[in-house]
């Protein structure tokens, strides 16, 4: 027995061996994003999940990715597992099939609708106009992504990061362009995450103390009724519309349904709670394992998630400029900062307008007029997903 033989092969079977620069980047990236999680509290939910899929995908020989099918391989490496099945490939690859399908997507909507109460939105129906403005960046980022050269199905399925909705992301770009589908769902899912960091300055720079102190009145109280009868409306009028949109706003407005009638309270609480941690674990581990080190770090990646950060700005911009309008327009009885809230993050954005308000009139409580215009940009960004898809999708117009 050649012992030499042994540690050699050891060594060279080993990750250490196997390590490239790549992967110590990337492993960085997950280690910055554990610290903004777990001390700093930047939606752990979301950020603990991804960052230690990102750890798991770059560990030299672990294979937890590997694709034995062929799909997304090249040619030499799919002939060399020809013979595999689908249950030979990495765990976590078997696991992000629920993200290529947009499987996970449908089912984190099911849990937003049973978690969301629409009442905000139905008492001051203005809010719609706040999530319609916030969708600003996904049009201006589908410009500046044909401008950069990306196709106009990739340009879309980059824009959709401006809504800031990680699973209409996903579920947008597993139909436009596959190929993206791993940096834009860490993007997506990432500038969810950092809300907190990205919002505050804008919304600082946008609007002027005296607008940030503004007090807004107690909303009316909505009726069982409405509440009931809203996702059904809202689903049939607008999967009439764009069919496309279906899937996912049939999902949101199912678990609202969940929420509002009464009569399925283990069905809510299951969507709350236990099919919602389940799936968000599933999707935050399999989108943060998608980073692979000598995948991620190209020109192209990085670009997508630089146009992706500036789809996500100006989306905030959209959203706080025509609260700025609706401030002059009411003679101050709106204050701009909730104008923020009408990307797609729920509740996370509307938190942040709270927090922002409170910092200039501490007895000011935004919260529950800022989740009118969140939940506004759920929907929002779902419609914009079904016309992006209805317009450059396989049966689309272009």
């Amino acid at each position: 027995m050649d012992i030499s033989a042994i540690l050699l092969t050891l060594w060279k079977d080993s990750g250490f061996y196997l390590l490239e620069w790549e992967n110590l980047v990337m492993i960085g990236v997950a280690v910055v994003f554990l610290v903004l999680a777990i001390k700093f509290k930047f939606e752990p939910l979301l950020l603990v999940p991804i960052a230690f899929g990102i750890i798991l995908a770059n560990l030299p020989g672990a294979d937890l990715m590997l694709d034995t099918t062929g799909g997304e391989l090249g040619a030499i490496e799919a002939q060399a597992v020809a013979d595999a099945h689908w249950y030979d490939s990495g765990v976590l690859r078997i696991i992000y099939v629920g993200v290529k399908s947009g499987l996970f997507p449908c089912l984190i909507f099911l849990g937003v609708g049973a978690m969301t109460d629409f009442g905000p939105l139905l008492s001051n129906p203005v809010s719609l106009l706040l999530g319609a403005a916030a969708q600003l960046g996904v049009y201006a980022a589908f410009l500046l992504a044909v401008t950069f050269g990306f196709e106009p199905a990739e340009a879309a399925s980059i824009a959709i990061i401006g809504g800031a909705d990680g699973p209409t992301a996903i579920f947008l770009t597993s139909e436009l362009a596959p190929k993206l589908l791993a940096p834009i769902a860490l993007a997506a899912y990432s500038y969810m995450a950092l809300i907190p960091i990205i919002q505050p300055p804008i919304m600082k720079l946008l609007t002027t103390e005296k607008e940030r102190k503004v007090e807004m009145k107690q909303l009316r109280k909505v009726s069982k009724t409405e509440k009931i009868i809203f996702p059904v409306a809202v689903l049939i009028v607008c999967a009439f519309l764009l069919p496309s949109v279906a899937p996912l706003l049939g999902m949101l407005m199912l678990g609202n349904l969940f929420r509002e009638c009464g009569v399925v309270e283990r069905l809510s609480d299951t969507a709350q709670n236990a099919l919602m941690n389940i799936v968000t674990i599933l999707l935050g581990v399999s989108v943060g394992a998608t980073a692979n080190g000598q995948d991620f770090l190209q020109l192209k990646t990085l670009l997508i998630i630089g146009l992706g950060l500036a789809a996500f700005c100006l989306s905030t911009v959209g959203g706080v400029l025509l609260g700025k309008f609706l401030y002059v327009v009411t003679k101050g009885k709106i204050n701009p900062l909730i104008g923020a809230a009408g990307v797609s993050a729920v509740p996370m954005a509307a938190r942040v307008a709270q927090n922002e308000g409170r910092k200039y009139n501490p007895t000011n409580f935004l919260l529950m007029h800022a989740m009118g215009p969140n939940v506004a940009g759920v929907i929002g960004s779902a419609v914009a997903a079904g016309f992006l898809l209805a317009t450059f999708g396989e049966n689309g117009i272009f």
